[in-house]
């Protein structure tokens, strides 16, 4: 598998955090509650600290226990607050982590549209699929819970030290001095963690992708013998993982019994100085009894932050992913005059569509997937509205790339294409390809029935229309025959029908939204030769008024075309209808001839 991620700066870029955050703007009020909630709670535990002080000075050293009853109603009124506060933010932080993972989510499956081919040529589906699913929801969980042990963990240290240093400032400074030793140490397991954490992502990425290659692929695997072979690929992967797992886990680990070290230290010196101070009595044993807890206290939130940090590690990667698909630009985008007359892809502004006839000129059209390797060098093409235009060539000779680039999924290195007159780049990409019907050698179909298919073309088609494109198509017949005719299911991906059948309910798919401009794409070249017959007697009506394109390993399929054009290096060899090309003997002679003989002798074999 090719290598998608992007390299990154080893540190943590707060710009893409500020970016992150923008998810949580809808949800201000809740963000704001969820902070004041854990401010609450860090105060509240301070307070529990401060009122054992309390005791210990006024109830146990004086053997008394006047004032004991109010105390206990503070303490008690303590502790319903507290666990109010606690009961509502996981309520909050709850709704917070399942409302950005969705926008989050939204926004990218959005961007996922408007994204050209050219986007999908070199991104495997498991590297989206990780985005979209583990990197997003990593994204929803340390936004919401990394901001509850962040802001209860600053707030309680905050609190912590002001007691601390009220109580008695040279204890405190003594208590604190190993913070600046935490911090350092902090800094440098920031960077070992988070590339190791990039490491474990990027992998992830590679071990989705080898998933899904190896369930799409399962019949290839099979057929091929390559089931040890996968097996030691895909071994390979888990065992690269598992060792930047391991270190990122080792890096993880070691912080946090540095971090106790640290603790332990700040206590033992709050032990040793207070006792002194205790000994000399310029402190009251209440007194030290809350500056050791109060350690103990300061650096239970810096463990918490810590977990949080190692984890933020973590999320940093995952961020910056997600937001690289997030943030990535279309290669192909209308012009803003376009986008202010016609509309977007999400709104369109249809009563400003011009009616489309289908008239198509290429004009010195040069392109290129790589520039060392072009495809197209100033080619010219003029096509009328309602003709039909078949492309026969070797594989890789540009046919696949002209109708791309008609029906604008790519667009031009250099030259220029008009339809009805118009430079296409100056019209809408959403109304052209609203006017497309585009059938692929391998059709596509989706979970649901059949006419949930169908009507995928057109959603807002009735019943009657649906059955009117299967009619169109010669689907209608065999559609009737199954158990529950247009409600039959068709499987994940259209497994529980034949490559015929799938192949005729896309054909009326793409003929039910009436488009003025057709595609067929190798449209009958894995299907058998009955259903060929069917798919030939319903091209002539479908395409009948339209402006279409007929890729065709089976020359048969274009007999009738009203021009032929034999495609060599991406230049025009032979141009003419089928008589016109038979009568030169040249290229596509050769090729039809040759094809023929072939399929005579399978039929000659298979009586």
């Amino acid at each position: 598998m090719k290598q998608h991620d992007e390299q990154q700066e080893q540190k943590i870029d707060f710009k893409l955090w500020k970016e992150i955050f923008k998810y949580t703007l809808p949800m201000k009020k809740q963000m704001i509650l969820l902070a004041v909630l854990m401010i609450l709670v860090a105060v509240i535990d301070v307070v529990f600290t401060y009122m054992t002080k309390i005791a210990v000075d006024n109830f146990i050293l004086k053997g008394t226990l006047e004032g004991i009853k109010l105390f206990s109603i503070a303490y008690f009124a303590l502790i319903v607050a507290l666990s109010t506060s606690i009961f509502a933010f996981i309520d909050v932080a709850g709704k917070i982590e399942t409302g950005v993972t969705y926008a989050i989510r939204k926004e990218g499956f959005k961007r996922l549209q408007e994204l050209s081919f050219s986007y999908y040529d070199n991104k495997a589906v498991g590297w989206l699929m990780a985005r979209m699913t583990s990197d997003i929801v990593r994204l929803g969980e340390i936004i919401s819970w990394g901001t509850v042990d962040l802001v209860w963990g600053a707030t309680k240290m905050v609190a912590i030290v002001m007691v601390m240093v009220y109580l008695n400032w040279k204890l405190a400074l003594i208590t604190l001095s190993v913070v600046p030793f935490l911090l350092f140490t902090s800094l440098y397991f920031q960077k070992k963690i988070l590339k190791e954490y990039r490491s474990v992502r990027k992998i992830n990425s590679k071990i989705t992708g080898s998933f899904n290659e190896g369930i799409t692929g399962a019949k290839t695997t099979k057929v091929l013998v390559r089931e040890e072979k996968n097996l030691n690929e895909f071994s390979q992967l888990t065992s690269s993982m598992r060792g930047s797992s391991i270190k990122a886990a080792i890096f993880s680990s070691l912080f946090l019994p540095i971090v106790l070290t640290f603790g332990s230290i700040g206590t033992a010196l709050a032990l040793w100085f207070g006792g002194i101070e205790v000994a000399s009595n310029t402190v009251t044993y209440g007194t030290l009894v809350a500056f050791i807890s109060y350690t103990i206290l300061f650096f239970e939130p810096v463990r918490e932050m810590a977990r949080v940090f190692a984890e933020f590690q973590s999320a940093h990667a995952s961020a910056e992913r997600v937001m690289s698909m997030i943030n990535t630009e279309p290669d192909i985008k209308d012009t803003p005059e376009a986008i202010l007359k016609y509309g977007d892809s999400f709104n369109p502004i249809k009563e400003n569509w011009p009616e489309i006839e289908g008239n198509i000129s290429f004009k010195n059209v040069s392109f290129h997937y790589n520039p060392e390797e072009p495809i197209l060098t100033d080619f010219n093409l003029d096509i009328k509205a309602g003709e039909t235009i078949a492309l026969v060539g070797e594989t890789g000779s540009g046919k696949s790339t002209i109708v791309n680039l008609a029906c604008r999924f790519y667009e031009p290195t250099q030259g220029e294409i008009f339809i009805d007159g118009t430079e296409y780049r100056e019209l809408s990409q959403l109304w052209l390809q609203s006017n497309l019907g585009y059938v692929l050698q391998s059709p596509q179909l989706f979970s649901g029935t059949i006419k949930d298919n169908i009507r995928y073309g057109k959603l807002d088609a009735s019943e009657v229309e649906i059955i009117r494109a299967a009619k169109l198509v010669n689907a209608h017949d065999f559609i009737i025959k199954l158990n529950k005719g247009y409600d039959t299911e068709v499987g994940d991906g259209g497994g529980l029908l034949s490559s015929g059948e799938k192949q005729l309910i896309s054909f009326a798919r793409a003929v039910l939204a009436n488009p003025k401009i057709f595609v067929l794409d190798e449209a009958t070249s894995s299907i058998d030769t009955e259903t060929e017959q069917i798919i030939q007697k319903a091209i002539q009506k479908v395409l009948k008024g339209r402006t279409s394109f007929i890729i065709a390993h089976r020359l048969s399929t274009i007999r009738s075309a009203d021009r032929i054009l034999v495609i060599r290096n991406g230049k025009v060899e032979e141009i003419g209808n089928h008589n016109e090309l038979m009568s030169k003997k040249g290229y596509y002679y050769r090729l039809y001839t040759n094809q023929f003989i072939e399929e005579e002798g399978q039929k000659v074999l298979s009586k």
